[in-house]
Formats: structure tokens, C-alpha cells, sequence
């Protein structure tokens, strides 16, 4: 952690946040860091990433992979690339992945519960207990996590498959093979087990869901924890994965003779072949759940996606189980509830690493539909926005957190006026563990976490598209 304070201490996920801006200045520390929590005195011979110094056992977001694919090609251009770097990480989280297959997903059904997963408050309840007369917990965010986990692992694998010049790996073949059927394999449990898996189709979202014997509950909460199932999408273009003829011929077998899983996949004609989405969410189930974050009396606030929809503000998500009550309001601020240790809030605030993935995916999930793809920003508007557009969009009310109005005040600084007219104050702009929902003051600590250097993305995008350049 990048704490003049407290260091060192390291947190798993974070790590994996912190390192993409850095890649940008230093691709080689990037790297060391990244390959760090992979070496033998950090990860248990099991396969477990400890997620911080002072609790070895708890669970963070698996991230490391998509750090490491990110820092891989942030170091170089194309041909150019540390492959080194990458089949070492990729070795290593083979062992990680296969923890998370087998130590978190209780019943085999490819729906996984990971515990808090980095999210502290979220829920109605600590996710990390036993809940009470052998009931189970399906999250949605943790069965997101691996399904993201597996197009990650699977882009990771198809370019070590590549290989050098007209070389081909067929080991790496094989494995992006299985990566691309684990996939399909949780995107389906997701939404199809016992029915309509963590799909809720009458509200349109991705809900937590407590099974027992008898049935299976959903915990309605409108969180973070049901958007970030859109994160997991990925784009294979058919031209590329034509020149690994091992993989092509068992993907087609597999699309062919399993379409009871390859509903998951889509695809798409256009000029020089077709371009395949793998994604958790139809098209249908992504404009629904996207009609919910676009919503400005939802998630949608003037500074990026709040980690709580709003419309928990005058109707609380209330859980009954062994007659205690479990409440979560609409929270945007510091927390009012000691869960954890009340010195964090995911019940409204707004948090870049949970807004960047969502961000990076409607990209993508571009790339596929182009235009073709047209929705409401904000919702109900009737302003029509295409995926980029959106992603665009919601990149620069980040990047407002941050942008000085006329009278030299940031939104990041509040009502503090030192920041905005105080010569030796205006220009440090400090950069916040998390924001305020309708406010964007920074909260938490101030010069603790790392992973809000994310917003020098969407800075520069932002400057970009002013002077038109892009």
C-alpha cells in the first residue's frame, strides 16, 4: 500500500489496482510486484493469494490475473512484449484458479461465495460467516469474479498459444480450451441453475442468493454486487483464433454439440469473418441491468456509479433470518453501520477499482456491438448513447471527482476552502480511497490507497476527446 503511514503492508486486490497506472512509469516494478504475491513466500502451496498481512485467510477479488495481463501489455507494443513475465504469472495462477474451484464453490455448481471479497458492508450480513441451519450462500459478485477470472486466464492462454513467429503451443491451446468451456460452464449456472440461477427476471438484476434444502432466497439488494456480473465479457475475433487450429476446431465442437452451454456465446458477422462475445449477460439482460446503473435515482451519480443504487435511500433492503433483522440503506457517505469496523462504505460511495471494470467491459461489449447497441444515458433521458459513448460518458464524471470549477474548487476537497484559494493548499490534490455518492468528497484515507490513480485514465481521455483528437 502506497502509505506514508502505515507501510509496508500489502493488500491483495489493491495491489493489482495500483500496478496498472504504474506500469504506465515503471512496466519493470510493475511486474516485480505483480510476480511478488506469486512467489513461494507469499502464495500457500494450496494456491491462495493471502488477501493482507494481518489476515492471511480472508478473500480478496482475484485481480492478480487481469493485472498481470494488463501490466503485460502496458510494457510493450505488440511482438514487443515481456513473455517471460507472462508464462511465469500464468503458471502460478493456474494453482490460484484451481483453490478458487475447489475451495469456493461449495456444492460443484460453478456458483461461487468467496466471503466479503474486498467489499466490507455490502451485504445485509457479513458474508464471511457460516450462516445458520446449513444454508448457503451463492454470490453474485463471486461467481462474477471467476467468470472473469476464466476470460482472463483464457486471453492469457490464446496469446502464450500463439507463441513465436509460425510456432504454435499446443499446451497453451489446450488450456485456453478449457478456460473457454469453465466459462460457459459458469455463465450458465449464473443464469440458467435450478431455473434462473442468480437471475432474477422480474427486476432485472443479478441478485446474492441463500439456498437450503427446501428453496432458495434472493437477497434483493440493488448493489455493486449485481453489477459487476457485466464485467465479465470478453471478444474472440475469428480471424485470430483461425490460426490456433487445435482450439477453433474444439470451440466449434463445442458450440455445435452443446448448445445447451454456447448460448453464452454470441457472435457476430463482420468484414473480415465473425467476432465472438463471451459474456455472463444476453444482450436483453445486459440493457436491462445497464437501464439500472445508467439511472441517476439508482446508481448513476454526477461523479461515477455509486457502489449502492439510491433507491435503497427510502426503501432499505430488510433481511430476516433466526429473528434478527439485517437492514441496508442507502449510505453515501462515511458508514454508519460498524460492520467490519465501520472505516469503510460500499453502501452508496463511489469506488474506482468496482467503476473501472465495469467501464473497461462496456468497451468491449462495443467492440462486439457497435451501433448497433443503443441505451438511454441517463436513463430515461432520451439521450441514445452506443456502448462507448456510455463508457465515455461515465469516465469523465470520474474524471470530475478531480476537475477545478471557475472559483478553483474540486469536488474531491468538499467545502474545505484552503484547496480552492490557499496558494500552498490549491494544488495538492489528494487522492481519496472512495467518494462521496452525491458530493464527490473524498473519503477514507487520504493518502492510503492507491488504486484511485485509475482516474488518470479517463483525465486523459477526457482531455483528448476536448481537443478533439479522438
Amino acid at each position: 500500500m502506497p502509505d506514508k503511514w502505515e507501510y509496508p503492508w500489502f493488500a491483495a486486490w489493491d495491489l493489482g489496482f495500483h500496478m496498472i497506472p504504474l506500469a504506465h512509469i515503471d512496466s519493470h516494478f510493475a511486474k516485480e510486484q505483480l510476480i511478488l504475491l506469486l512467489r513461494e513466500w507469499y502464495m500457500h502451496p494450496n494456491g491462495q493469494i493471502p488477501a493482507y498481512e494481518f489476515a492471511f485467510g480472508d478473500v480478496n477479488p482475484p485481480v492478480h490475473a487481469w493485472a498481470a495481463w494488463r501490466a503485460y501489455k502496458i510494457s510493450g507494443e505488440r511482438g514487443d512484449r515481456d513473455r517471460d513475465f507472462l508464462e511465469s504469472v500464468f503458471q502460478k495462477l493456474l494453482l490460484n484458479f484451481t483453490w478458487w474451484v475447489n475451495r469456493k464453490d461449495a456444492d460443484g455448481e460453478n456458483l461461487f461465495s468467496g466471503g466479503f471479497l474486498g467489499l466490507d458492508n455490502i451485504g445485509a450480513f457479513d458474508r464471511t460467516q457460516v450462516l445458520p441451519n446449513g444454508a448457503t450462500l451463492r454470490q453474485a459478485d463471486g461467481t462474477a469474479w471467476m467468470a472473469f477470472y476464466c476470460i482472463t486466464m483464457l486471453e492469457m492462454a490464446l496469446e502464450l498459444a500463439s507463441g513465436e513467429g509460425q510456432r504454435i503451443h499446443q499446451a497453451y491451446e489446450d488450456m485456453a480450451s478449457k478456460f473457454l468451456e469453465h466459462f460457459v460452464q459458469i455463465a450458465d449456472a449464473m443464469n440458467r441453475l435450478g431455473g434462473s440461477g442468480l437471475w432474477h427476471d422480474e427486476d432485472g438484476f443479478y441478485y446474492d442468493q441463500v439456498r437450503t434444502e427446501q428453496s432458495a432466497i434472493s437477497l434483493k439488494t440493488r448493489s455493486m454486487v449485481g453489477l459487476l456480473p457485466l464485467m465479465a465479457g470478453g471478444v474472440l475475433e475469428e480471424e485470430m483464433i483461425k490460426k490456433l487450429p487445435g482450439f477453433y476446431k474444439r470451440a466449434a465442437w463445442f458450440v455445435r454439440h452443446r448448445p445447451d452451454l454456447a448460448h453464452s456465446i454470441s457472435f457476430y458477422e463482420h468484414g473480415v469473418g465473425r467476432r465472438f462475445l463471451l459474456a455472463i449477460p444476453s444482450r436483453r439482460r445486459l440493457e436491462r441491468v445497464l437501464n439500472y446503473m445508467l439511472d441517476e435515482k439508482e446508481f448513476l451519480s454526477p461523479y461515477g456509479i455509486r457502489s449502492l443504487s439510491k433507491f435503497h435511500e427510502k426503501d432499505p433492503c430488510i433481511f430476516n433470518t433466526d429473528g434478527v433483522e439485517h437492514r441496508v440503506d442507502y449510505d453515501p457517505g462515511e458508514s454508519s453501520t460498524h460492520l467490519f469496523g465501520g472505516n469503510s462504505n460500499w453502501r452508496g460511495p463511489i469506488w474506482f477499482p468496482v467503476n473501472y471494470l465495469p467501464i473497461e467491459a462496456l468497451e468491449r461489449y462495443h467492440h462486439f456491438y457497435g451501433d448497433t447497441f443503443q441505451i438511454q444515458c441517463p436513463t430515461g433521458s432520451g439521450r441514445m448513447m452506443n456502448l462507448q459513448q456510455v463508457a465515455n460518458e461515465l469516465g469523465a464524471r470520474l474524471a470530475g471527482i478531480f476537475l477545478a470549477d471557475a472559483t478553483g474548487r474540486r469536488p474531491c476537497h468538499g467545502d474545505d476552502a484552503r484547496f480552492a484559494s490557499d496558494p500552498h493548499w490549491r494544488d495538492l490534490v489528494l487522492f481519496h480511497e472512495y467518494f462521496h455518492g452525491e458530493t464527490g468528497r473524498g473519503l477514507g484515507a487520504n493518502h492510503q490507497t492507491g488504486w484511485t490513480a485509475l482516474v488518470i485514465r479517463y483525465i486523459a481521455d477526457l482531455a483528448r476527446q476536448r481537443n478533439g483528437t479522438v
